[in-house]
């Protein structure tokens, strides 16, 4: 019986002790357990804490990209409308410009109306001097082709009229013997129209003017180009006898010499070939 209880109590004893050894493992694996969880837990919360990072590192980098391209898109915005305020300011400019011309043209080519106006007024009336004065003014004026063309036949009108006028007062003062107030008369229809086709005769009235007026020098050569110009053949004559005379005045024998001879030769039927002989043999025998 005692055998039996001392066998119970080893054998609880033996339990007890494999108990305190289970509890003693079970304590361990215990800690080692809580261990592991904490060092999970540990790792979780980096994990987390690193997501955390990330997910505020990759919200202020999209925030920063995004406000990069607001920024980007604005400034090309801004840039866009600077460019067209700066071509609207151009076009606004080129407007004002355009208008201002407008109106300086408007206004100039009413002047130029009234000026048109006044012009052929002057045309009617048949005020020649006046014509001729104001056409160079005119002449800048904005006239029309039309216009242009019959103010500017009108001048030429008035300039043929004044100078075949001019060239008669000179022929009415030759007549009289008037020389100085005949070169002078000469000398304005020469001004007025240096063309026009009684130039030849107005050159040749001036220069018998000058000639008698002792200025030989100025007639010799207004002469000597009506004697060349093969165009004008009807003063040719009269300008070789007028020009003879005029070397011979001023001493000049051997050209009065060649003019005489140019005389007679080209013109034998002239009324002044029989004279021009004459002279011919008295300055081959005095010279």
């Amino acid at each position: 019986m005692v055998h039996e209880v001392d066998e119970e109590l080893r054998e609880i004893k033996r339990e007890i002790i494999e108990s305190r050894g289970l509890v003693i493992k079970t304590n361990n694996l215990t800690n080692a357990l809580s261990a592991d969880i904490r060092s999970i837990a540990k790792r979780q919360q980096q994990y987390e804490r690193r997501i955390t990072w990330n997910s505020a590192t990759s919200y202020v980098v999209f925030v920063l990209v995004v406000f990069a391209s607001l920024k980007l898109a604005m400034d090309a915005r801004l840039d866009q409308l600077k460019g067209e305020n700066s071509q609207r300011e151009k076009d606004v400019v080129r407007l004002k410009d355009e208008l201002s011309r407008s109106q300086e043209r408007e206004k100039d080519r009413q002047t130029a109306d009234e000026r048109a106006a006044k012009f052929y007024e002057l045309v009617r009336q048949g005020k020649r001097n006046d014509l001729i004065a104001q056409w160079e003014q005119m002449k800048g004026q904005p006239l029309s082709k039309a216009e242009a063309a019959m103010f500017g036949d009108a001048v030429e009108r008035a300039k043929n009229e004044l100078a075949g006028q001019l060239y008669q007062q000179g022929m009415d003062k030759v007549r009289v013997q008037r020389w100085q107030e005949a070169a002078s008369a000469f000398e304005e229809s020469i001004k007025y129209r240096e063309d026009a086709a009684i130039g030849p005769s107005v050159r040749l009235g001036l220069a018998d003017s000058y000639r008698h007026l002792n200025r030989q020098k100025e007639a010799i050569p207004i002469l000597t180009l009506l004697a060349e110009n093969a165009v004008d053949k009807e003063v040719h004559d009269d300008a070789l006898y007028l020009l003879a005379w005029c070397q011979m005045e001023v001493q000049g024998w051997n050209d009065a010499k060649n003019t005489w001879r140019t005389l007679i030769r080209r013109f034998p039927e002239s009324r002044f070939t029989a004279e021009a002989k004459l002279q011919l043999a008295q300055l081959q025998l005095m010279h």
